[in-house]
Order: structure tokens, then sequence, then C-alpha cells
């Protein structure tokens, strides 16, 4: 068993910068590539970023790059989504998950956090 917490959500203007953390804990863990997904009210789930726990290898979904940030502290366990230019868009309940395969694709998730709720005002 895999846990991921995820912190770091709020409120943020437009334009405005967020850090979100996942704490990963649990058997095995090391062993899982970590993932950031995002869902707004009223729409499907979006895969964000993931980072390659094996090469740091880094995949962005179109809507983030450029803006958005994925990276690792393995002494801390934790991996970081660090979010700029943060506009309405992006606002969405974000969440981590554990996969063995790198990917942003919900179904191949083997785990997951409960999120956390970024909001951006205009």
């Amino acid at each position: 068993q895999v846990q991921l917490v995820e912190s770091g959500g709020g409120l943020v203007q437009v334009g405005g910068s967020l850090r979100l953390s996942c704490l990963v804990s649990g058997y095995a863990s090391h062993h899982y590539s970590i993932a950031w997904f995002r869902q707004a009210p009223g729409k499907e789930r979006e895969g964000v970023s993931c980072i390659d726990n094996k090469t740091g290898r880094t995949i962005y979904a179109d809507s983030v790059k450029g803006r958005f940030t994925i990276s690792r502290d393995n002494a801390k366990s934790t991996v970081y989504l660090h979010m700029d230019n943060l506009t309405p868009g992006d606002t969405a309940v974000y969440s981590c998950a554990a996969t063995i395969t790198p990917q942003i694709l919900a179904p191949g998730m083997d785990y997951w956090g409960k999120g956390t709720l970024v909001t951006v005002s205009s």
C-alpha cells in the first residue's frame, strides 16, 4: 500500500503562483512514479504532470507546459508541483497519484491521494 497526502492548495489571484506538495509513504513507495491530476467542477479529470521515479524524466499536459514544474525531494519523500502564471481555468481539485509506469492517464494509476483545492480568483 502507498499513501499520498496533498497539501498547499488555497486561494490565489490571477497571475500568481502556488506550490503543491505530495507526501508519499508506504511499502515500496519508492518504486512508483508520481503524477498530478486535477478536476474542475463539472469537468473530467485531467492529467497534469508526472515525474519518473527512476530517471527524473517529466511529462506535462499541453495546457500547463511552461507554467507548471514538477519536482521531487527523495529525502523528504515529497513530490512538488510548482504552478506559475495561474488563470481561473486552473481552478480545480488537484490530486497526486502513484503509478508504476510514468504517465498522466488516470486509469493507469495505482494509488490516489484525496486532493487539495486550488482556486484562482480574478
